[in-house]
């Protein structure tokens, strides 16, 4: 009888989660519900799913409209039904055509037209009028009076009660943008589209009993179910399962002998066993697609990094998915694939920012687009957004939204309205917003997608999964994450950048060298990782420092227990201490000494937090597993995850653990598990921190062109081109006749990229190259505008960066020269075969001061490149002491004087703030400072700049920083032209 639900997955529209739709239907003894939602099916997955655990008959349909006119409503018979309405909405979606006013004809589908009194069209066999209960009269006046054969009941439902009615006009006018009294009744649904009991629905349509029956009849031939236990991936790679086992073995032992040669009796028998879980499985497909795409990427020299819980697969180090080798690192196949698990282990294969959609071409190509879809997500509305957007539909001016988002306590913000906002705030929280694209999920599929979603066409430019990573996983899918990252564009570049400006070449997988390369060591020992991949920030490189970290296996644990909840929780100081003293070491309990000796009592990796709650409270994997994966986002069934709570305490107390033990373990449990790494996942990034390391000692400044032209890491560009200086580079300001696009090198001469000019147009930039290397040098000014058809702001532009230096004038000089052929060349607007020498003028001298080229730098690109920043101090004192004269002034007061490079912002168990700061000495050396809520409140941060400090030197773990009481931003000279 409902064939016409819409949960809040009709975006901005709905107001009922599919939980809440469900637990209203059950409420009114509804038997059949039909989800229909507006242009989409992100639902039905979770909709059949509980309708079945509910005894509630699922049907399947959308809703489709074109703005706010409602066209039709498709209801899908079956799952080949459910299908075709995917296809029929995908297929608009992606060629980004409008819906037609009038339904296709498609099989295995009924399509319901709203009732507007006369229709038309003549309604085909599988094509319907609905009635909703308050446009039963109006039947008398239209054509279908003496006909009702083709009349449906259509009971609308939108929202449960009346203040559901009021969150569906919020929802509305935020989604038209609109302040919420201006909303028209065509924009809104009728207060009525509630769930209704079957005897109340009936009772509005006594008089009609054909409508009830043509309802009944319609209703009794949908059905619609899945399988949410199978794997959904496709199931071969070759199309026959003993040819891919046949395949894979091959693959597997010919890589086994390629990293362990053919005597290693470890290595085969670890391969051998894992083929057999795999086959045991049917994973071996999943195995081989990945061998695929990395085949592929290779033979295209594309640089990869393989990670995941996947890398703990001695199989995948053999087929070079990962450069981990499970055996060094003792890693265990079997607690991510065992005979219990359903699903394949994840694999996430990280790419350049520039090759990524490369790879994602290919695997669209190879596999079928009727086949793969990049996996979708859904962006909710969250936190202070939510106030902003129910400010905005209620006429606040922005100057209100923003203080009742700052400052919700304030008697102010305690009126009618702000109630209002509030108490809608509260119900919105969670809701989906909008359709988005996961970071890298790809889904390769069996079946055609479309039988379980339809597609949506992002500006990504690749078809697109309506529902998220917890429908896919909960249908049985394994995503596959095709991820890009600027760490490996850097290493990728810099082997290019070496061979072009040194003629080496340099194999970056010789890792098993770097490791030993005493060079590298040094740099990791002594936190020279500026730079360098996952291990350049503030934090990391103190970590480093405080655990003289000078090997791999160390690097892999800092690795995790940097995550941001180790450190919250006081492990990783914790860590440090034991690491320092592991004599004085106290285990909480001797499971913890039996599990976790190796990272001395402290979990480290995901893997340990499966190991105590295995060993320690007894779980088995698999539930560990849920556990482990609930506190880290990734499952969402809240009363399977309370469930495994309390099995952990219960099973506690039978094995008579006291209570503050069991809690204890619990709480650093909690501080891991949403943060760590599983161990395979560390030693991926340890791996690629290794090649950056080793490019970074050898080749500093090609390694560091690479990184400023990469655009990533955890520092502004300015910091990179500070640290080519620091390793002996001269950086000199871009040149028409010598620079390029991007950032270049040439000796020790790196010269800034036209890129970095604020305001050049890519267009112009990128032409100037490619006409100097067609054309040869260019000569002068005349001579670089005729050639380039330049414009006068261009032109002004790259005269102020220095781009005309060849030349041996002055800016001013130049300035003047340009408006003057300029302004000639538009007046002559004849062309000259023969070039007639341009008349010379003599400029009188002008004033000139060269703090005027550092304004200049700074407006245009972003930092000072002919002076440095301190150059500009009105003062000359540059402090009592450089950072490499803090460890000996361990204890004392001092002043130092630091460019400000970023801050960390914390809040203290008391909620107070906390900034911890990284700055740049005169010599342009790092130090890092701390500052205590007191300090802050008399000494803020005024923005970027360089300031005087004054505070003690204090030292942990031998890495030492200041401590500060006092500082002041310090003035710079101004610019003498005004």
């Amino acid at each position: 009888m409902h064939l016409n639900a819409h949960s809040y997955f009709s975006l901005r529209y709905g107001t009922l989660s599919i939980d809440d739709l469900i637990k209203e239907a059950v409420r009114k003894n509804v038997t059949a519900m039909a989800l229909t939602d507006i242009n989409n099916s992100t639902g039905i997955i979770d909709f059949v799913k509980a309708c079945k655990e509910n005894n509630i008959k699922p049907i399947a349909g959308i809703e489709f409209r074109k703005g706010d006119e409602i066209l039709y409503t498709g209801i899908a018979k079956n799952n080949n039904g459910f299908m075709k309405l995917n296809e029929f909405l995908s297929k608009h979606n992606i060629e980004k055509t409008e819906l037609p006013d009038f339904a296709d004809e498609i099989e295995d589908v009924f399509f319901v037209y709203p009732f507007k009194g006369n229709f038309n069209k003549k309604l085909k066999e599988n094509e319907f009028i609905g009635i909703k209960p308050d446009e039963i009269n109006k039947i008398f006046s239209s054509e279908f009076k003496n006909n009702h054969s083709k009349l449906l009941i259509q009971n609308s439902v939108t929202f449960i009660d009346d203040k559901g009615f009021s969150l569906h006009k919020n929802l509305r006018a935020i989604g038209k943008n609109t302040l919420i009294s201006k909303l028209t009744p065509n924009q809104i649904a009728s207060p009525n589209e509630k769930i209704f009991s079957i005897a109340e629905l009936l009772n509005y349509y006594k008089n009609y009993p054909q409508i009830i029956k043509n309802t009944e009849k319609l209703s009794g031939e949908c059905s619609i179910d899945f399988d949410y236990e199978s794997p959904k991936n496709k199931k071969t790679f070759t199309g026959s399962f003993y040819d891919d086992k046949i395949l894979l073995e091959k693959l597997a032992m010919e890589g086994m002998e390629y990293h362990f040669g053919k005597k290693n009796k470890i290595a085969r028998e670890r391969v051998k066993h894992e083929l057999e879980i795999i086959f045991k499985l049917n994973f071996s497909a999943y195995f081989l697609i990945t061998w695929d795409i990395i085949r592929y990427s290779m033979a295209r020299g594309i640089y990869h990094v393989g990670r995941g819980s996947g890398a703990n697969s001695v199989v995948a180090y053999c087929l070079k998915i990962t450069d981990v080798d499970p055996i060094e690192l003792d890693l265990y196949f079997e607690r991510f694939i065992n005979p219990k698990r359903t699903s394949p282990p994840d694999f996430d294969i990280d790419y350049s920012w520039k090759d990524r959609d490369d790879v994602q071409d290919y695997i669209f190509k190879r596999y079928g687009c009727k086949h793969t879809a990049l996996l979708g997500t859904m962006s909710t509305f969250k936190g202070k957004s939510i106030y902003r957007e129910l400010g905005k539909i209620y006429g606040l001016p922005k100057a209100e939204i923003d203080d009742l988002v700052k400052h919700p306590e304030r008697e102010i913000n305690n009126s009618e309205i702000t109630r209002t906002i509030h108490s809608f705030a509260l119900m919105m929280i969670d809701f989906p917003n909008q359709r988005s694209i996961h970071a890298g999920g790809i889904l390769i599929s069996e079946k055609p997608i479309n039988y379980y979603t339809a597609l949506d066409m992002p500006p990504k430019g690749y078809p697109t999964t309506q529902w998220d990573m917890y429908v896919a996983e909960d249908i049985g899918f394994e995503k596959l994450d095709i991820l890009s990252q600027r760490g490996i564009g850097h290493i990728k570049e810099s082997v290019e950048i070496i061979k072009a400006n040194r003629n080496i070449d340099v194999d970056i997988h010789r890792v098993e060298e770097f490791k030993k390369d005493t060079l590298v060591k040094h740099q990791l020992k002594t936190a020279e990782t500026n730079g360098c991949f996952y291990i350049e920030s503030p934090a990391m490189r103190g970590l480093l420092r405080k655990l003289r970290c000078d090997n791999y296996l160390s690097l892999v644990a800092a690795s995790s227990i940097i995550r941001p909840g180790v450190a919250k929780s006081g492990m990783m100081r914790e860590y440090i201490l034991r690491f320092h003293n592991p004599e004085k070491i106290n285990y909480i309990h001797p499971v913890m000494e039996q599990q976790l000796k190796e990272t001395y009592g402290v979990m480290v990796y995901q893997e340990d937090v499966l190991k105590i709650c295995h060993y320690f409270a007894g779980l088995d994997l698999s539930d560990a597993d849920v556990l482990r994966r609930a506190m880290s986002g990734k499952h969402r069934n809240k009363k399977e995850f309370a469930r495994i709570v309390e099995k952990f305490f219960s099973n506690c107390k039978e094995r008579a653990y006291p209570d503050e033990i069991a809690k204890e373990v619990w709480r650093q449990i909690e501080s891991f598990a949403a943060y760590s790494f599983s161990k395979a996942h560390s030693a991926s990034y340890a791996v690629e921190s290794f090649q950056s390391l080793y490019l970074k000692a050898h080749f500093p400044l090609e390694f560091m062109v690479a990184v400023i032209n990469n655009f990533g890491g955890f520092y502004h560009g300015w910091v990179y081109f500070n640290e080519a200086k620091r390793q002996g580079a001269t950086i000199n300001l871009p040149c028409v006749n010598i620079g390029s696009y991007n950032t270049t090198i040439k000796g020790d001469q790196i010269y800034i990229g036209f890129v970095h000019i604020a305001n050049l147009e890519t267009k112009t930039a990128k032409y100037i190259c490619e006409e100097r290397k067609i054309n040869g040098l260019y000569q002068d000014i005349e001579d670089f505008v005729t050639r380039t058809n330049i414009g006068v702001e261009q032109m002004i532009i790259l005269i102020r960066t220095g781009a005309f230096r060849f030349t041996g004038k002055t800016k001013a000089a130049l300035l003047w020269e340009t408006h003057l052929f300029m302004n000639k060349a538009k007046k002559n607007i004849s062309l000259s075969l023969f070039k007639t020498p341009a008349r010379k003028f003599k400029l009188p001298e002008l004033e000139y001061n060269k703090i005027e080229d550092a304004y200049d730098e700074i407006e245009l690109i972003g930092f000072p490149v002919s002076m440095s920043q301190f150059d500009l101090l009105k003062t000359s004192f540059r402090g009592e002491i450089l950072t490499k004269d803090m460890l000996k002034n361990t204890g004392k007061k001092v002043r130092m004087l630091g460019h400000l490079v970023t801050i960390k912002y914390v809040r203290t168990v008391k909620k107070e703030m906390m900034n911890f700061g990284t700055f740049l000495d005169f010599s342009g050396e790092f130090f890092d400072t701390v500052h205590f809520s007191n300090s802050l409140k008399r000494y803020p941060f005024r923005g970027y700049g360089i300031y005087l400090l004054k505070g003690k030197i204090i030292k942990e773990f031998g890495y030492p920083s200041l401590e500060v009481e006092k500082m002041a931003k310090l003035p710079i000279m101004g610019d003498p032209r005004g």
